[in-house]
């Protein structure tokens, strides 16, 4: 099977709708997995997220013309979360349509996260995610991510697992 082309680019206002809907049908696969309470108030939390103006860069990704994924991508964590303790780019809310999965999207917007946080001279990217998230996890460990406990949070009962990727030495970005 051919690989689709994915578009990556900066998001504009115009996008806003369809990152919204693209960050609900993506975190949508764990509405069973989390309770009833625990869902309404990730996706309330998802949403505020989207419309959120603290973001260095806002990127979506294109497939066939349609908006399929967005991530965002922050200077710190004290930007992307509001609590001070890492103080380099990090990427949040990545996320990818069920329906366009398999096509590299999530790949392509990282590879963009990392050369624009590089550009801007960082060493490091950042991000967190939980065991929930066991694909994104595989994905992240394939990319080049590893573990940095010492950026781990608790939400909850839920540990909030952090990661870094090292920039100069990223195979993610030397393959581009």
């Amino acid at each position: 099977m051919a690989q689709k082309q994915v578009l990556v680019r900066e998001a504009t206002e115009e996008d806003l709708d369809a990152v919204r809907d693209v960050l609900l049908d993506a975190y949508g696969q764990y509405a069973n997995t989390l309770s009833e309470e625990r869902w309404e108030q990730y996706k309330e939390n998802i949403v505020a997220a989207a419309s959120a103006g603290a973001t260095k860069n806002r990127l979506v990704a294109e497939l066939d013309g349609r908006i399929v994924g967005s991530v965002f991508l922050f200077e710190s964590s004290e930007q992307a979360y509001g609590y001070v303790g890492i103080h380099t780019p990090i990427i949040r809310l990545l996320a990818v349509s069920q329906e366009a999965r398999g096509h590299g999207v999530a790949t392509q917007l990282i590879r963009e996260s990392a050369g624009i946080a590089l550009a801007s001279g960082a060493e490091l990217l950042h991000l967190h995610t939980s065991d929930m998230m066991d694909s994104a996890v595989r994905l992240y460990e394939r990319l080049g991510f590893e573990r940095a406990k010492e950026f781990d949070v608790n939400n909850g009962e839920t540990l909030v697992k952090s990661y870094r990727l090292r920039l100069r030495e990223s195979a993610i970005l030397n393959a581009r």
